[in-house]
């Protein structure tokens, strides 16, 4: 901790009085310190945060409560501190009005934006401008024009050489079929893109804070169904969301990627609930 209070310390300019781990840092390295001129926040380390960094970034321009990025350099992003726990459970009300805000259509600069320049210009409507991460499983952010081929070769066919055989099977059946689940062409949408309960902080019933980012452009929907993966939200919450016809049919479509995740960092315990999304989809 002293080491990582140096960085801190000379990060932010000023000395650290307080600095200690947080749990919940699966991922990458996680602490909450205090600096000698008042200011409290986290520290975040590890080898994705300045990709983290332009997230938060690009989330709190739509107007959508985020952490406020105090610096970020050389593997070391600090934040400051956002008040509350992590649940939404009596916030859902504000959190529909927070992903209203982060959802909302724009002219497309912000997708072109977000392209990269290595990469084919005006092939990339869905996606981000680089890849990411969840420790050792790549968010491949690949841009696409059509989202059903964004979404079976971006986060179904990735996961297919790391998953037992039959559930591989399952999953490239899916993608050969993935039109007949997904629309071509939602609008695209600025996503959260890890948006599990434990990334929304609250405090009664404001969210205070989105948190974890694993950001790109695609169909809002997919935010919507990963906060069904550990939380059960309201039905109010999905009506003031005012989703397309069938949303419900999607879900496990949308949920089925993150147990993918989840089957690859956790082990086999998650295997069952990505066989019931599929399931689900008749694969």
């Amino acid at each position: 901790m002293d080491r990582l209070a140096d960085r801190i310390g000379a990060l932010a300019g000023s000395a650290v009085t307080v600095c200690t781990p947080l749990s919940g840092g699966d991922l990458s390295s996680v602490a909450r310190f205090a600096l000698a001129d008042g200011r409290a926040g986290v520290a975040k380390s590890g080898p994705d945060v300045a990709i983290e960094a332009a997230m938060l970034c690009a989330m709190a321009a739509t107007g959508a409560r985020v952490p406020e990025v105090l610096a970020q350099n050389d593997g070391l992003l600090l934040m400051a501190l956002v008040p509350g726990r992590s649940g939404p459970s009596g916030a859902w009300d504000d959190l529909a009005g927070q992903l209203g805000l982060l959802h909302r259509e724009d002219d497309g600069s912000a997708v072109a934006a977000h392209r990269s320049p290595s990469r084919r210009d005006g092939d990339g409507r869905y996606g981000w401008s680089c890849d990411y991460a969840f420790g050792k499983v790549a968010i491949i952010n690949t841009p696409a024009d059509a989202w059903p081929r964004f979404w079976a070769e971006n986060r179904l066919l990735c996961h297919v050489p790391h998953l037992h055989p039959r559930l591989a099977r399952r999953v490239e059946a899916l993608a050969a079929r993935i039109g007949e689940h997904l629309p071509v062409s939602p609008p695209p949408a600025l996503l959260h893109g890890d948006l599990w309960g434990g990334n929304v902080m609250a405090q009664g019933s404001r969210v205070t804070g989105l948190i974890d980012p694993a950001c790109y452009y695609g169909d809002r929907e997919v935010d919507a169904a990963m906060l069904t993966l550990f939380d059960s939200p309201p039905p109010r919450f999905f009506d003031a969301m005012a989703l397309a016809p069938g949303w419900r049919e999607r879900q496990p479509v949308y949920r089925l990627w993150p147990l993918l995740v989840h089957v690859r960092l956790f082990g086999g315990g998650y295997d069952a609930m990505a066989e019931q999304a599929l399931e689900a989809l008749g694969c």
